[in-house]
C-alpha cells in the first residue's frame, strides 16, 4: 500500500515552477495557449496564463503578487488571494512544483 502524497502548502516564499512534464504551448487549429500535461488539456483565461508564465522557479509567490498587482492595478492583497489560491488549486493537481 502507498501512503497518500503530502500536500504542500502555498506561500509567499513558495518558489513555483512548471513541472517537465508540463508544457505552455499554443495551439495553432484554436489560436489559443493551451496547458499540456500528460493526458490532460487545459485552456486558462489570460489572468491564469500570466501567473504561469510567472512560475520560472525563481519568483516566490510574493513577488509574482507583487508584479501582477502593478500589471493589472490592483490591490495586492485582492491578488494574493486569487494568485495563491490559483497556485495551490494547480500545485495540488501536480500541475505547478512548489
Amino acid at each position: 500500500m502507498t501512503a497518500p502524497r503530502e500536500r504542500t502548502m502555498v506561500s509567499l516564499r513558495s518558489v513555483p515552477s512548471l513541472p517537465k512534464h508540463v508544457r505552455i504551448r499554443l495551439d495553432p487549429v484554436r489560436q489559443a495557449i493551451a496547458v499540456l500535461s500528460p493526458e490532460q488539456i487545459f485552456w486558462p483565461n489570460d489572468i491564469s496564463l500570466d501567473i504561469l508564465r510567472r512560475c520560472d522557479g525563481r519568483s516566490p509567490v510574493g513577488q509574482i503578487i507583487a508584479d501582477l498587482a502593478v500589471a493589472y492595478d490592483a490591490p495586492e492583497g485582492e491578488v494574493a488571494g486569487d494568485v495563491t489560491a490559483f497556485l495551490q488549486e494547480w500545485s495540488d493537481k501536480l500541475l505547478v512544483s512548489l
